[in-house]
């Protein structure tokens, strides 16, 4: 185990070297590799090329050189595309804050069973005379950010779960497809994350027309990991047990509060500088993780119980990951 491993457990790294081909032995020669490819790309300015950077990006594409390196390119080329969203990234900025503490995201204390962390978004929440679309997305990348630094997240990755309760058509008139392509190419296309599966919970039809409109921009991969499940909670318990869901989502945890990681990130001020310089990633997320597990505030929104109908999930082969016995819910064809 090299000194870039450090940060792994036992199972995980046996994982990344069954699931990833993550070699120790040729650890340093795979990151080199990679770099080695950035003079062919001139036009971008890569401003972070540290070992521990460039491995996130092997590790999302599970140690394939020339798409790592791809996902590297398009990694700075989003940010250079886009410089205004970049532009005082930080948990302070207003909207961000405001996009924050009504949970965009929302994280849960709890990994699951397969060592991933779960964020939250409960749709409705969305004020839109204080905060735009955009900032929320800020606060998604800024948030991934500073969890990615965590290398058994690297590995292990995330589950997002979206619920559309309450989620009104006037509200979803503003997620334009222009707005939605920005975030597909922020998220699916530009950032070293390893999303194992994205939950819709109690959407209404014009969600469903949403997603025909983004559903070209989607990879055959990750269309093949967005769960439709209405509001048959039965069938979300199938991949992602009770017992750490809040009871929002039908699971055995009290609500979730809405603030848990705005204070986490305000509290450590965190931010991503744009000069993507090493010394602007100075915050510990073992301090992070140490804020989820607060006890929650009394301020918590209540938020009324969804119907729950029978399964329609088979349920998964505990010998293998979710990522591996997922099927869709619904197709769109």
């Amino acid at each position: 185990m090299t000194h870039l491993q450090a940060g792994l457990s036992p199972e995980t790294l046996e994982k990344a070297k069954v699931e990833l081909k993550e070699n120790p032995e040729t650890l340093h020669q795979d990151i080199q590799e990679v770099r080695d490819m950035i003079i062919t790309r001139p036009d971008i300015g890569f401003l972070r090329t540290e070992d521990a950077f460039i491995l996130r990006f092997l590790r999302a594409r599970k140690f394939n050189h020339f798409e790592a390196f791809r996902l590297l390119a398009q990694y700075f080329e989003y940010r250079q595309q886009n410089l205004d969203m970049f532009k005082n990234l930080k948990a302070t900025d207003p909207g961000i804050k405001q996009a924050l503490k009504d949970g965009f995201p929302g994280v849960l204390s709890n990994l699951d069973r397969y060592g991933r962390k779960i964020l939250v978004l409960f749709a409705a929440n969305w004020d839109q005379s204080r905060y735009t679309f955009v900032d929320i997305l800020r606060a998604i990348l800024l948030s991934l950010e500073s969890m990615i630094e965590d290398p058994e997240l690297q590995v292990n990755g995330f589950i997002l779960i979206i619920d559309w309760s309450n989620f009104t058509f006037k509200q979803a008139s503003k997620l334009t497809p222009s707005m939605l392509r920005l975030a597909i190419e922020g998220l699916q296309d530009s950032f070293p994350a390893r999303f194992g599966g994205i939950h819709f919970v109690n959407q209404p039809w014009y969600i469903h027309a949403l997603y025909t409109v983004i559903r070209p921009f989607l990879k055959d991969k990750t269309r093949k990991r967005i769960f439709m499940h209405g509001n048959n909670l039965n069938s979300l318990h199938l991949l992602i047990h009770p017992e750490i869901l809040p009871s929002e989502l039908g699971g055995m945890m009290p609500p979730y509060d809405m603030g848990t990681w705005a204070r986490a990130l305000l509290d450590h001020a965190y931010d991503e500088e744009t000069d993507y310089c090493p010394e602007s990633y100075t915050l510990s997320v073992q301090d992070l993780e140490r804020d989820l597990e607060k006890n929650l505030s009394p301020k918590t929104m209540k938020r009324s119980q969804s119907v729950v109908e029978p399964g329609v999930l088979k349920r998964p082969d505990k010998a293998k990951s979710d990522e591996d016995n997922m099927q869709p819910l619904l197709s769109l064809d």
